[in-house]
């Protein structure tokens, strides 16, 4: 499709949902749409080794990156792959665990490029030394086989990992990331998710009689003439239970979520078996409890990736919500997105046009 033809197909789309566009947003979109169709010359062949192979957007909580993404994600007709972050790190410890050699990073490159010619990752972080150590050679391995790759994070490539353990030996992987990539930021004022749209919510606060009434009755409603059914889940080889599941409805105590010992995987497979989520009893966020609240932004990261709308209770207003200290910047975007997830209005807005 022609620039002006991508152009207007992202303004219909914005009018269609409501979203407001902008000159930066169309500025992003040309800078995408050159991406994935670069001009070739005799110098850009010549230069092959410096062609850019990653589209790296970042920006605050709300601004849009991932609608925008999306949305052009969707247009490629092409063979491609979108996952959210973790989802796919979990996917490769998966094969790694499997595979059981030395070469299980070029292997698992190998038979990404057997599949797709993109790979669109939602949601790009480090937090941990192992990841944080693998990623160097896994993305050296995807951009030596020329796959291309999205990204969006929070965060500018060279404040990745700030602050974390032996951060010196993940230098390179900046470097590299900084050679290879295409870094935008997007700045839009205000995050969409809080507009009036997004008020009439489906979160009850504070934890009182009055709110424990006001769940229950709704609850009700939502699973009138349905099922309570037994569902357990089989995560590598150790068994949840959803308690009270009624047909894809699953309802939960918020420390049967972040409580335990549980993560991305366990909260990929369920999203994978639930259409609307419960979650009660939100506490305040302190650094006793920090580990709790880490569980429950990777959880919201997990169902927000899966357009799952939920209902939630706490204790406290989602403007008033608290944060450990070491949390508070992640935490902005989980705020962020339980404005959306708990609007009475969400609905998922997927794409079907191609280019």
């Amino acid at each position: 499709m022609s620039k002006k033809g991508l152009q207007d197909s992202f303004k219909e789309f914005c009018k269609k949902n409501l979203f407001e566009n902008n000159n930066q947003q169309i500025e992003i979109i040309n800078l995408l749409d050159k991406f994935i169709n670069p001009k070739k010359t005799f110098l850009s062949n010549f230069f092959k080794s410096k062609d850019k192979l990653c589209f790296y957007l970042y920006g605050n909580v709300g601004v849009g990156k991932t609608m925008i993404l999306n949305f052009f994600y969707d247009q490629l007709k092409i063979n491609k792959l979108r996952l959210h972050f973790n989802e796919f790190m979990i996917n490769f410890h998966d094969f790694r665990h499997d595979k059981e050699d030395d070469n299980s990073i070029r292997s698992f490159v190998k038979d990404l490029k057997k599949q797709y010619e993109i790979i669109y990752l939602d949601e790009f972080q480090v937090t941990n030394i192992v990841d944080a150590m693998i990623l160097g050679k896994l993305f050296e391995e995807m951009f030596k086989e020329n796959i291309k790759i999205i990204l969006t994070s929070n965060i500018k490539i060279a404040e990745l990992y700030k602050d974390g353990l032996q951060r010196d030996q993940f230098k390179p992987f900046i470097k590299i990331m900084e050679a290879k990539s295409i870094e935008c930021e997007l700045i839009i004022e205000d995050d969409y998710r809080k507009t009036k749209e997004n008020q009439n919510q489906r979160y009850f606060f504070p934890l009182n009689q009055e709110t424990n009434f006001k769940i229950n009755k709704f609850f009700r409603t939502i699973t009138k003439d349905k099922k309570k059914l037994s569902k357990t889940l089989k995560v590598k080889g150790r068994s949840f239970e959803i308690k009270n599941f009624y047909e894809g409805i699953s309802r939960f105590d918020f420390q049967e979520l972040c409580g335990q010992n549980l993560g991305a995987g366990d909260y990929l497979e369920i999203a994978k078996n639930s259409h609307f989520i419960v979650i009660e009893k939100v506490p305040e966020f302190k650094d006793i409890n920090s580990n709790q609240q880490l569980r429950f932004i990777t959880l919201l990261d997990v169902i927000y990736d899966k357009n799952i709308p939920i209902a939630v209770t706490a204790n406290q207003s989602l403007d008033k919500l608290t944060s450990s200290e070491s949390l508070k910047k992640e935490f902005k975007r989980s705020i962020s997105r339980l404005y959306e997830l708990t609007s009475k209005d969400y609905l998922p807005v997927r794409i079907v046009s191609p280019l």
